[in-house]
């Protein structure tokens, strides 16, 4: 159990380490800021052999898709293999290992969020992580600050953005049943 839990969470991690990637690539962050340079460091060791093999295709780094993708699909039979001994090899496990994208990513995006939430509240916008921060979450909060009106200064845009987070784990939670625990 222990073991499983350590192997999923590491997984579930790198994703999280890749997506980010994809991310700060898509919002144009700055990549001479330290925690930018610290995700491409831990993720260059893999994604360079990827680039020889596959060709760099579109503005997003397709190879760090690729790589995400692989890893969100063999996670869940790799999980099924450390806890009952088997390896079962289903088609299911395609839309599992799609599930468990999107789970992750999920919590990439309440992470970055929350973060940048607490953040702002701590530095006031003066430290180059709130800045960068800023610049991943603002492609999410522009369309909600849009639609709320200005309310004495408080940007409320994080928090609904939150708030639709936990309802879309609470719908996944009744739609898929026992597997979005699992995930």
């Amino acid at each position: 159990m222990t073991l499983t839990f350590l192997i999923k969470t590491l997984i579930d991690l790198y994703i999280m380490v890749l997506l980010l990637r994809i991310w700060m690539q898509y919002v144009s962050c700055d990549f001479y800021h330290p925690f930018s340079q610290y995700i491409v460091k831990i993720t260059q060791f893999i994604i360079i052999p990827l680039r020889r093999r596959i060709p760099y295709l579109g503005p997003l780094d397709n190879n760090s898709l690729l790589l995400i993708i692989i890893l969100a699909i063999i996670k869940f039979p790799l999980l099924m293999l450390i806890e009952i001994r088997v390896l079962i090899l289903d088609p299911i496990y395609l839309l599992v290992g799609l599930l468990s994208l999107l789970k992750v990513a999920g919590k990439l995006v309440f992470l970055v969020i929350f973060i940048h939430l607490l953040l702002s509240l701590i530095s006031q916008g003066r430290s180059q992580m709130n800045r960068l921060l800023y610049k991943l979450s603002e492609p999410l909060t522009q369309p909600i600050r849009r639609i709320l009106p200005d309310m004495n200064g408080i940007d409320y845009s994080s928090i609904i953005i939150i708030l639709i987070l936990y309802a879309l784990n609470y719908l996944s939670m009744d739609f898929f049943l026992g597997i979005w625990y699992d995930l």
